[in-house]
């Protein structure tokens, strides 16, 4: 990797669906302009959004649709913990 690109906007965005997966997959993956659009794509669609650099730079290496392994449960647990308290949070009003 060169240098300028560790200073690149990373993302990564998942799909979990508990009845037709048994871990979260990695939908889409990408830096700079990439990962510039797949943001602009989640807050268009109210996907909440969570900033962790170390679990992203994990999760990139992981291929395109393809599900995260078990040594990351633990990592994405705790990011989808927070999101579905985001929409608890949302749909009560609060």
């Amino acid at each position: 990797m060169k240098t300028a690109d560790k200073h690149l906007r990373q993302a990564v965005a998942l799909r979990y669906d508990s009845q037709k997966d048994r871990a979260p997959r990695v939908v889409a993956k990408g830096r700079g302009h990439i990962a510039e659009k797949i943001i602009a794509a989640a807050n268009a669609h109210g996907v909440p959004l969570v900033a962790d650099a170390d679990t992203t730079s994990l999760l990139e290496e992981i291929e395109l649709d393809a599900q995260i392994p078990p040594q990351f449960y633990l990592a994405v647990a705790e990011i989808l913990a927070f999101v579905y308290r985001i929409g608890e949070h949302n749909a009560s009003g609060r």
